[in-house]
């Protein structure tokens, strides 16, 4: 079913043309014809019997999918929240490292000039190695940081993804409510339920039925339904 076939039933203009059912008809005869597998009777009686599950909370369909959209977008928000505390983490340790840049660089100018004018003096010498090894490792931290924020705001625009998913999902509750809306619409009558209770549920021959109708109620009963449509 298309989207424009959709709409038509949801503003009542389905027409569908007779022509239409007809080659839909020829096309499934051809197919039958073309099956060299011949069913027989026994094998729809030993075909299993699917039937749907009870209508309890669980089952409930549409119900299910507002829990699933309600509850992935509060995930959702709080994993956004997350990722961005995470990020502001982030930001503060760049700011602090590159303060850590600035200072290991006038200790290592401090330490070369002091080597360079004291040049016995082997602990200055190995004051200013070590000022240039925290110079690099704090370029390195520097880098390591800068990925990881590229890599955190990869994550929140992937997670943007998730608002597209709801947005589907509620695509496809709002066209199963409108089909319910258009079955609910096809099926009523004029006639109440409870108006209905005296109504048998089963006839004569049936297995295990407790309400059976003589072959005089049927017969008053279709007298009955007939007097209605010629007063209609």
């Amino acid at each position: 079913m298309t989207q424009e076939e959709l709409d038509a039933i949801m503003a009542g203009e389905l027409d569908l043309e007779a022509e239409a059912l007809s080659d839909d008809a020829s096309i499934l005869d051809s197919d039958l014809m073309d099956s060299q597998e011949e069913i027989t009777l026994e094998d729809v009686k030993e075909e299993e019997v699917v039937t749907p599950p009870p209508a309890i909370r669980e089952h409930r369909v549409v119900e299910q999918l507002d829990d699933v959209t309600r509850d992935s977008e509060e995930k959702a928000s709080e994993i956004f929240d997350a990722l961005e505390g995470v990020m502001g983490d982030v930001e503060n340790a760049l700011s602090a490292v590159e303060k850590m840049q600035v200072i290991a660089e006038d200790f290592e100018d401090l330490f070369m000039t002091l080597h360079k004018k004291f040049p016995h003096i082997k602990r200055f010498n190995s004051a200013a190695a070590q000022a240039v090894a925290l110079h690099k490792l704090a370029e390195e931290t520097t880098g390591l940081l800068q990925e990881a924020d590229t890599k955190i705001l990869g994550a929140m625009d992937t997670m943007q993804y998730q608002d597209i998913h709801r947005q589907k999902i509620e695509r496809v509750i709002n066209i199963m409510r409108a089909l319910n809306r258009y079955l609910s619409a096809l099926f009523e009558g004029k006639i109440e339920d409870k108006k209905r209770a005296t109504s048998a549920r089963h006839i004569q021959g049936d297995r295990g039925g407790e309400e059976i109708l003589s072959n005089d109620d049927i017969e008053a009963l279709i007298a009955q339904f007939g007097g209605n449509d010629k007063n209609g």
